[in-house]
């Protein structure tokens, strides 16, 4: 690829990476001031603005560009971003402490509960926050905001089922266009008031905490608004690479948030009572429609990429077992990320319908915003600390100094949220409990009923010599048991030899591993131990992000010395029948009936692993927990 050719692609790139990436913090100028200034104790007077701007300067460069894009952005799983890929990252650097695994799965887990925090918000306060434009537009028809908002919403989650295959082309030039326009109204207030420039210096922030105490530090938690979206440039690393991502952020998007940031700025110095809505307050009458339109398609788009990071996140959820099994659609043939699951999109439109018709207002849902956010930054950072010592073989000294600077703005900007707990912050975090409650049930109820049927099975050696001694008759074909204990009999296998009296010509023991990486390599994909009296122990192996195919990777084990005919071949498999005893230790008796609950309508394995139907023979078998 010649020089000019590579510079197209990296361009093309960066564009997709405007499209995609930065519409959730490129929509947060709609809401980020109006709602930092316009609280209790605090006024837009010079030195709160002055105040405010260069806070928001300062975090922008220190969090996004030095911590994400710089720092958490180096921490890639094989090319893939985001805080599930990260804690199997920081889970592989750890592999021989069991507990301190234990510790950072928690805490990956949470971290990733909370984004689904993040995923209602999201659509909610930025699809609202475009829509009340049309109160500065036409004050009469403020009471048409909400309505108008959920059928923009509606419309929104209705299209998931369709995709962003055809639509993403359209995201690139419309972000683009958003941040020509508002960085073009920063400028024409700035230059009716160019001093403004001043708050870059941190001086001005330092003054604002010493001026305000309390009130200043309650007012981080509107600035972390303008952080809102940090953590998607890493979660998108894997669809446009660091290179472009970084290249949109420093020479497109930050440019453009600043001057709008700060033209806000300059029109409340001289027009304080702008607060109420200093975005649009920006724009000449004659574009507040178009503008409002604009903004409207911006929130989709910043909303689309949260919604399908959700998608995402899940998909990796169940390959990890943190999530019962669901029916993923693929929207696209080309790429294999762009996917729709219908329980979570379901989900996420009640919960933001329920956050849009109990907050009402953009102001009010920035209180609940800020915790899931913040919350999530901070357990990115504690997790990308594990993997510059133990991976990068950062020096002690080095990740102390790093890590204490990153963490006390994490934990400044989160424990300036929880004084919202009673205002809304206690909306995301319910959820996030919820949700961490549900991925720690399935996991656990996993493990107890493996541990189950592994204490119930037969050792494998002494049955094979025991069918050599003994044969039983044979018929054509192979027979492949899934199981997950390969020292075991499967209760298919014993099932079948009890009832039919027969066994296959050949039998193969299946097991699936999904491996702490994206993709799992070629040399590791299949694993073939051929044992006596044509037995094989067969462990097929993916990573989190691929989508186990078993018939596909049958086809490959030819070169592995097992060829396989489909035609030939029947699947066998217990189905197994959760039942909660509470006589039974292991989980709460609500925690046992849940996970029977999601067992009962999980996916079946059969379809999650694309086993044809009619090579399936299912064995029914009761387990309790």
């Amino acid at each position: 690829m010649g020089e000019a050719e590579t510079k197209r692609r990296l361009a093309a790139l960066a564009l997709g990476a405007i499209g995609v990436v930065y519409g959730d913090i490129g929509t947060s100028p709609l809401y980020t001031l109006q709602s930092t200034l316009d609280m209790d104790g605090l006024k837009p007077t010079p030195g709160s603005i002055y105040g405010v701007l260069s806070l928001i300067f300062w975090a922008q460069i220190i969090v996004v560009s030095l911590k994400y894009v710089t720092f958490i952005m180096r921490a890639d799983n094989k090319g893939e971003g985001g805080i599930m890929a990260l804690m199997a990252l920081a889970l592989r650097s750890v592999r021989e402490q069991p507990r301190l695994r234990w510790g950072l799965a928690i805490l990956g887990i949470f971290g990733a509960s909370l984004f689904y925090g993040d995923g209602v918000i999201t659509p909610a306060i930025s699809v609202l926050g475009a829509v009340e434009g049309v109160k500065v537009a036409a004050p009469g028809l403020g009471h048409w905001v909400v309505p108008i908002t959920v059928v923009v919403l509606l419309v929104l989650f209705w299209l998931q089922r369709r995709g962003t295959d055809h639509v993403g082309r359209m995201f690139g030039p419309v972000m683009v266009l958003w941040f020509v326009v508002i960085a073009l109204l920063g400028v024409n207030m700035i230059l009716h008031n160019p001093h403004v420039l001043w708050a870059v210096n941190p001086v001005y922030g330092v003054h604002f905490f010493f001026n305000h105490g309390r009130h200043a530090f309650i007012a981080l938690g509107g600035v972390v608004l303008a952080l809102t979206g940090g953590e998607a440039l890493y979660a998108d690393m894997g669809h446009f690479g660091k290179k472009p991502i970084r290249l949109a952020w420093f020479s497109f998007v930050l440019p453009a948030l600043v001057l709008n940031y700060f033209g806000q700025g300059a029109l409340l110095l001289d027009h304080p009572e702008a607060i109420d809505s200093p975005f649009f307050k920006t724009v000449p009458s004659v574009m507040l429609y178009p503008m409002i339109a604009l903004a409207t398609a911006a929130a989709v788009i910043a909303s689309q990429a949260v919604i399908s990071g959700a998608f995402s996140m899940t998909r990796e959820a169940m390959s990890l077992g943190y999530s019962m099994r669901m029916p993923v659609v693929h929207t696209s043939r080309e790429m294999s990320g762009q996917i729709f699951v219908p329980w979570v999109n379901s989900f996420l439109l009640v919960m933001v319908l329920f956050a849009v018709l109990h907050f009402g207002s953009s102001d009010s849902l920035s209180a609940a915003y800020g915790i899931a956010v913040t919350g999530t930054m901070s357990i990115t950072t504690v997790l990308a600390l594990f993997v510059a010592r133990h991976q990068w073989k950062w020096n002690l000294p080095l990740l102390i100094v790093v890590g204490a600077c990153l963490l006390i703005i994490d934990l400044s900007f989160f424990s300036a949220n929880l004084i919202k707990i009673e205002a809304g912050g206690w909306f995301p975090l319910v959820l996030g409990v919820a949700v961490f409650a549900v991925m720690t049930t399935w996991r656990r109820g996993r493990e107890l009923v493996v541990r189950e049927i592994k204490q119930g099975g037969l050792a494998l050696a002494p049955f094979i010599e025991a069918m050599q001694k003994h044969p039983p008759l044979r018929v054509p074909g192979t027979a492949i048991f899934l199981t997950a204990n390969q020292n075991a009999v499967p209760h298919a296998l014993l099932h079948n030899l009890k009832h039919n009296k027969v066994l296959h010509e050949r039998n193969v023991l299946l097991t699936v591993e999904i491996l702490e990486t994206p993709v799992a390599d070629a040399e590791e994909r299949i694993h073939l131990v051929p044992m006596q009296g044509d037995f094989y122990g067969l462990e097929l192996r993916f990573g989190f992000a691929e989508d186990p195919n078993i018939p596909l990777a049958l086809s490959m084990c030819t070169r592995s010395g097992l060829p396989f005919d489909m035609m030939d071949t029947t699947f066998f498999l217990s189905r197994e029948n959760v039942v909660a005893d509470k006589r039974r230790p292991g989980m709460a008796l609500w925690r046992d009936k849940l996970f029977a609950f999601m067992a009962r309508n999980a996916l079946p394995a059969t379809a999650y692993f694309q086993i044809p139907g009619n090579r399936l023979i299912e064995l029914g078998a009761q387990v309790e927990i």
